[in-house]
């Protein structure tokens, strides 16, 4: 019954969405949508290489010295809306 949807089902249900959503949203919503999956991707990749860094770095303490402060940009390349990241401190040093 709802098995396949054939030429005729999609175009009627895309002219359905054109008519809610309007001629003028629909390509922000595209933009958006797009810029979200870039997002993504970018945040599992780090992820990853984090993950490869975690295995291949040593059991040992931490370093002494002061880590560079992380930067987390809105999409891959776009530098206007990167910001600094202050990264919590350990007060509890013994």
């Amino acid at each position: 019954m709802f098995g396949r949807l054939g030429p005729t089902e999609i175009i009627l249900i895309l002219v359905v969405i054109l008519l809610l959503f309007g001629a003028k949203k629909l390509p922000d919503m595209a933009r958006s949508l797009g810029k979200s999956a870039r997002i993504l991707k970018s945040e599992a990749k780090a992820m990853k290489e984090e993950g490869k860094k975690d295995e291949a770095a040593p059991a040992g303490p931490p370093a002494s010295e002061e880590p560079a402060p992380r930067v987390i940009q809105a999409a891959p390349g776009d530098v206007t809306s990167s910001r600094p990241v202050s990264e919590p401190t350990d007060t509890t040093k013994r």
